[in-house]
């Protein structure tokens, strides 16, 4: 099992919001929380997946959103 760790920016996700949500429709993620920090707004979002390939793909196209940042890891 595999922890996807998903970072922006609030202006980042006002201009790529919508994509983000249409992006992770496409993987077999399943959300295990969302926060929106205090002060700057950022997003900090974590989605587990089954998959190593999965983590991987999601990654990949998470970065592919201009100023977002994305890792994972092993849970």
């Amino acid at each position: 099992m595999w922890c996807v760790t998903i970072e922006c920016s609030a202006e980042d996700w006002q201009v790529n919001g919508k994509a983000f949500k249409e992006l992770i429709t496409k993987h077999p993620a399943t959300l295990l929380s969302s926060k929106k920090m205090h002060g700057d707004e950022r997003r900090i979002m974590a989605y587990q997946i089954e998959n190593v390939s999965d983590a991987e793909d999601l990654t990949e196209a998470c970065l592919t959103l201009a100023g977002f940042k994305s890792m994972f890891e092993s849970l």
